[in-house]
């Protein structure tokens, strides 16, 4: 068994967790990424880091394969929005709902993959996960079901920083928000607001 340092679903191109990265670049490091054009980012922006592996996958609350639905390359670009590239889903209407008058998505900018998805439970099996100190989640608003499916009480994770903008819905937040919150707490997790959009879970016998 192995204890990991950083675990990211949700990696994107790397670009904006290098100073994670960098704090743990003497430990195990998972990165997992489901977006095609976004791997090949990933891999080269943390190419000099040798200690870190890169699951081409998704997570989700059970095993199997499914529909992703993510902006394509070529629209990121002219759509103006390099965020764009992070906007990926299992439900193309989450996708769809970003749309504004600067960000003028349209279906005809939405790719689609037949992409393996495992649960944690699997994902620590296959890599013989004993501890995580840091799992960061991203994954435009299925984070309710991946932590939701966690056993807190068999495996160690010292902190869990998770995106809640779209936890009921996208730009919604309400009663999944609360459960998961309330689920932590019994867990014996403190929770802190880093800001509008993304929480801290930290263990409280770690602190």
């Amino acid at each position: 068994m192995k204890k990991f340092g950083l675990v990211i679903i949700g990696a994107h191109i790397g670009v904006h967790i290098i100073n994670q990265i960098e704090k743990y670049s003497d430990q195990n490091i998972l990165l997992i990424e489901p977006v095609p054009h976004n791997l090949g980012a990933l891999k080269e922006n943390t190419k000099k880091y040798k200690n870190i592996i890169i699951e081409p996958i998704a997570i989700s609350g059970r095993n199997k394969i499914n529909k992703f639905y993510f902006v394509k390359g070529d629209s990121v670009h002219n759509l103006g929005k390099h965020w764009a590239s992070g906007i990926g889903s299992f439900n193309k209407k989450h996708i769809l709902d970003h749309k504004t008058k600067r960000f003028q998505i349209e279906e005809s900018d939405i790719d689609s993959i037949d992409i393996e998805t495992l649960t944690i439970t699997d994902l620590v099996k296959k890599h013989q996960i004993s501890e995580i100190d840091q799992l960061q989640i991203d994954v435009e608003g299925y984070e309710y079901e991946i932590l939701n499916s966690i056993d807190y009480n068999n495996l160690q994770i010292n902190k869990i920083i998770f995106e809640s903008k779209h936890f009921d819905g996208t730009f919604k937040e309400g009663t999944k928000l609360k459960e998961i919150k309330k689920r932590l707490i019994n867990s014996k997790y403190e929770i802190v607001q880093l800001d509008k959009e993304n929480i801290l879970a930290k263990k409280r016998d770690y602190l």
